[in-house]
């Protein structure tokens, strides 16, 4: 209709500009709370990420506390080294720097980025050491040229060293790199990733007294990362020193004498439990750890086929052999089975529970008491021993004489060994126990399982007639200085339950053993009164080593030996163990001659009582 005007509708219009309006309090409602998400909630987040584009934090490594022997000959050091590290916040192109510093520095670029690529989870701003021990000529270039890589920082820092390499090897340990793993498991406090820490040994077992405290630098940077000035700087400090026991010309000796065989030896104290050499050979160099190494280089060290990491001497488990028979000795005087007039025939084998047992001679002893027994280590005076006592009352005495649980020295890793009985058989065999069996184990075979320094700690018992000591490697005095609080060593002992009559019984056997023709006699030292027990651990049946013997094959037994001297005054334990070295007598028995003809050497004699 004509003059009528048309109204045009507004709505979709206005529900557009609503939507839209919407749409802007919603992104204005976002910009609002993100704002104050980042000046409010992470404030000091984002603050200390703008410091740290001016600020940078440099952590100085303290200087590990020395470790010396026990006349202040110094096992592990520390020198000065430089090392460089790379800031992949100032990297503008992390491939192509790779690919640059690796030519500055001379390595392979694949190892350099696997060395990033392992602390890639650090903040970009903290410096990741790449090449460490750097020589003279590396720093020359470094700095030569540092305003073309202000990716790279160049610092300095303690390292750790030991000047007579392999020497002590596996009591004084080796420090290494934390890896993630270890700071994810919380296992360090105050440590970061890519710091060195102790792994074994004393360097293990007293890393917090080691490892000082270390200080911090704050220095201004510019946009390249160029330092500019200091803002603060805490200087770190050092650790405290630890004085070993250990005997330098002892421990020297010992791990000559060990050199290329398979074994261990350990030289202590019974006085006091202060060890004076302990030495498991094959051994490694602890400085070969103080580099940063690839994984197949740690592989390959781990799966080493003669296994140089493990500590034999308290960790290699062994049958005891014929040592087992100072056990047994002292079990029967004790129970009163028998005394030091009582004899057993050996005709050179023995029929006991339906099975045939063989002694070493094979013609057989002849008639033996207990002096005789010990000193021709006749196995069939000691079966009949085993016969006697059956295995629980073995079992009882084996562990108040220090088997089958640890000693307490101080190193980490120490086994506890097995003495075995009816009762651990069922639950680890589902089977019952022989009467068979109780007769392998009075010789120390079956599966009676001791450590070195076990052996060790029980003939310091017996040449202390009862007296039991805590083998140590620290010295009380060092450790009191650290101000630990705890107990000094081999502070801590007590008497066994056993009249100390029948350990004097046991003691010339062994005595015997070593001066009057007996098994012992190569450990003999003129004037010295050296009492001592050989042993050879069979590794396998009678009836298998006849059929190799027959075969015209050679068959090698671990050898033992361990005793003390002098006699009546004792002032020194002596025990060895060569993996397959044969024959107690013929292998471990000179090595210990040598040792306590050292140790009578360096000590002096006491000529007043015409002992030492």
């Amino acid at each position: 209709m004509k003059g009528n005007r048309i109204y045009e509708d507004l709505f979709p219009i206005i529900r557009r500009a609503n939507g839209i309006l919407f749409l802007l309090k919603i992104i204005f409602i976002f910009l609002i709370l993100s704002f104050w998400k980042v000046q409010i909630l992470d404030h000091e987040k984002y603050w200390q990420r703008s410091e740290a584009n001016r600020i940078r934090e440099i952590a100085l490594p303290s200087h590990r506390g020395l470790i010396l022997d026990r006349n202040g000959k110094i096992l592990a050091d520390n020198r000065g080294s430089f090392k460089v590290s790379l800031i992949r916040e100032n990297c503008k192109d992390l491939d192509k720097s790779c690919r640059r510093v690796a030519r500055l520095l001379k390595m392979d670029e694949a190892v350099l980025k696997e060395r990033i690529k392992k602390y890639e989870s650090l903040p970009l701003f903290k410096p990741i050491v790449v090449k460490e021990n750097l020589s003279l000529e590396d720093v020359i270039r470094i700095e030569a040229r540092k305003l073309e890589f202000p990716e790279l920082i160049l610092q300095t820092e303690p390292k750790r060293f030991y000047p007579f390499g392999n020497l002590a090897a596996h009591v004084v340990g080796y420090i290494q790199e934390l890896s993630p793993q270890d700071i994810e498991k919380g296992l360090y406090e105050k440590k970061r990733l890519g710091d060195l820490v102790g792994r074994t040994g004393v360097e293990k077992e007293f890393e917090p007294v080691l490892a000082g405290r270390d200080g911090k630098l704050l220095e201004v940077v510019d946009s390249l990362g160029r330092a500019k000035g200091e803002v603060s700087k805490q200087e770190p400090g050092k650790g405290k020193d630890l004085t070993l026991t250990l005997d330098f010309d002892l421990q020297k000796k010992a791990e000559e004498l060990l050199e290329g065989k398979e074994g261990a030896v350990i030289v202590l104290d019974p006085r006091t439990g202060e060890i004076l050499a302990l030495a498991s050979y094959p051994t490694y160099d602890p400085n070969r750890f103080i580099n940063r190494f690839t994984s197949e280089e740690w592989i390959g060290i781990v799966n080493s086929p003669v296994f140089p990491l493990e500590n034999r001497a308290i960790r290699g488990l062994y049958s005891p052999g014929s040592i087992f028979k100072l056990t047994m000795a002292l079990g029967a005087l004790d129970l009163g089975l028998i005394n030091d007039r009582t004899t057993f025939f050996c005709s050179g084998t023995i029929r006991i529970y339906g099975q045939t047992f063989s002694c070493m001679a094979k013609s057989g002893h002849g008639s033996m008491n207990l002096y005789s027994g010990i000193r021709n280590s006749c196995n069939i005076f000691f079966y009949q021993l085993g016969k006697m006592m059956d295995i629980e009352r073995i079992s009882y005495y084996a562990e108040m004489l220090g088997f089958g649980k640890k000693t307490g020295v101080d190193l980490i890793g120490e086994k506890e060994g097995l003495v075995p009985n009816p009762a651990w058989k069922e639950k680890v065999k589902n089977e019952p126990w022989q009467p068979g069996e109780t007769i392998s184990v009075s010789i120390g075979q079956g599966p009676l399982l001791v450590t070195p320094i076990q052996v060790a700690v029980q003939t310091a018992l017996i040449a202390n007639r009862g007296r039991s000591i805590i083998p140590h490697l620290v010295k009380s005095g060092s450790r009191e200085k650290e101000g630990s609080g705890s107990q000094a060593f081999g502070s801590e002992s007590e008497q066994v339950k056993i009249d100390p009559s029948n350990f004097e019984k046991v003691i010339r056997g062994m005595w015997e053993g070593v001066n009057n023709e007996g098994t012992g006699r190569a450990a003999k030292v003129d004037q010295f009164d050296v009492c001592g027990k050989t042993g050879s651990t069979q590794l396998m049946s009678q009836e298998k080593i006849d059929q190799i013997r027959g075969m015209g094959k050679e068959i090698k037994t671990h050898s033992w030996f361990t005793g003390f001297a002098p006699k009546d005054h004792p002032q020194v334990v002596v025990t060895v163990l060569v993996e397959y070295g044969g024959m107690g007598g013929a292998t471990a028995a000179p090595i210990a001659r040598q040792l306590f003809e050292l140790y009578r050497e360096n000590n002096g004699r006491q000529k007043s009582s015409g002992q030492y």
